[in-house]
């Protein structure tokens, strides 16, 4: 398994693990090419959908904006920003580079740092922000209209989603958490540490902040839905990929004994999961075996244990589900289809999809016997369907 950077370039080239790469952790370089995925898809969608006639056409506004203009704080502030977060984090990294290597998000977002050098790096970019805008300031400002389009808006949707997404993720993984919380310092211990991200929450967070920015944007809500439902999926697979290659304990159950006729590699029917990042502690089901974490020999590097018996790769199998649902949504998606469709059709999928999946997967139970991941699939899939059966009653001529 490749928990960071380092690890997969000592098996490419022989690098040292555990070295200055180790920071470039494996799940969040996926999470964030899913979120870059998701973005660009729905970018394509949106261009198509905004031309005239389309659904997203109504989204077009005519700016106005102030060419040449005086220096304002508006324009000032943001380098004045980025410019005190550097000043007074990046001492404080350098200095605590292994725990960086680590936890970089608990360390970034610690209160630690240094003050000082964090205003001189506010007045210095700050200071080269005003003098660029001065530079380009005219004796005589001028208007200047120009149209924003929602594609324009993508790169904004996309950094919504990915910033309330991760919090949701991360809310909602604490709640599950909650009786190994004991105290405020363990809560923000948690909350700052880069580990612990459930899928659903980061479902749910995203999906309300972004909603409540398209409905500003004056786009057709259940047309969003549909252009985003593809590149939504993809991500999901995308983000999988991540919980396979670190080995985030996202696995399934000790699995059986490979039959003669299976012909793909050994991996895809089992595996042990190697230098996972989950140092071999998993959730067990009632009623199961718990793995046996055994030691293996990568001379002297941080992540040193693998699972001790074989499970079901589940996270592998999620993402070729999931590839799966975005071909088909993709290939429908410029059919004469009434708004929804491809979002409810997306829910019925996921549902059943993660409903299936949680059978041999490690979790759990939360109520009724279920899991929690089991419950919600209910949930999505019971909304996909309504949804279906709405937009069939409404327009069944």
């Amino acid at each position: 398994m490749y928990p960071d950077l380092s690890y997969v370039f000592h098996d490419l080239i022989g690098t040292d693990y555990d070295n200055w790469l180790a920071i470039f952790k494996t799940f969040g370089l996926l999470l964030a090419t899913s979120l870059v995925v998701a973005g660009f898809i729905l970018y394509k969608e949106a261009q198509r959908l905004e031309q005239p006639g389309g659904p997203f056409h109504v989204g077009i506004k005519e700016i106005t904006q102030i060419i040449g203009g005086a220096p304002t704080w508006q324009d000032i502030l943001p380098g004045g920003i980025v410019g005190f977060l550097l000043g007074f984090k990046a001492p404080h990294v350098l200095q605590n580079f292994d725990a960086f290597k680590g936890d970089p998000v608990k360390i970034l977002f610690s209160a630690e740092g240094n003050f000082i050098l964090g205003l001189l790096g506010a007045l210095i970019l700050g200071g080269l922000y005003y003098w660029d805008k001065k530079r380009q300031q005219l004796p005589k400002p001028k208007p200047q209209k120009f149209l924003m389009k929602p594609s324009d808006r993508v790169g904004d949707i996309v950094i919504i989603a990915a910033v309330s997404g991760v919090l949701g993720a991360k809310l909602f993984a604490m709640v599950e958490e909650l009786g190994n919380i004991n105290s405020f310092q363990d809560f923000m211990d948690n909350l700052l540490s880069g580990s612990g991200l459930a899928i659903y929450g980061g479902l749910i967070g995203g999906f309300a902040a972004v909603m409540y920015y398209v409905k500003k944007l004056n786009i057709p809500p259940m047309k969003f839905l549909d252009a985003a439902a593809p590149g939504l999926v993809l991500a999901l697979g995308i983000g999988r990929l991540g919980c396979h290659f670190s080995g985030d304990g996202d696995w399934g159950i000790q699995a059986a004994e490979q039959p003669s006729w299976w012909f793909l590699p050994d991996w895809l029917w089992s595996w042990d999961y190697p230098r996972n990042v989950n140092e071999g502690r998993t959730g067990v089901q009632e009623g199961m075996v718990a793995p046996t974490p055994l030691p293996i020999d990568c001379d002297g590097c941080k992540y040193r244990w693998k699972i001790g018996y074989e499970v079901y790769p589940t996270s592998i199998y999620e993402f070729f589900m999931f590839s799966g649902i975005f071909a088909f949504l993709w290939s429908i998606r410029k059919k004469a289809l009434v708004p929804g469709t491809i979002f409810f059709l997306y829910m019925v999928m996921n549902g059943i999809e993660r409903w299936f999946i949680e059978k041999i997967r490690v979790n759990d139970v939360f109520m009724w016997g279920l899991t929690q991941a089991e419950v919600i699939s209910i949930g999505f899939f019971s909304i996909g369907i309504v949804g279906l059966g709405i937009i069939y009653a409404r327009n069944k001529n």
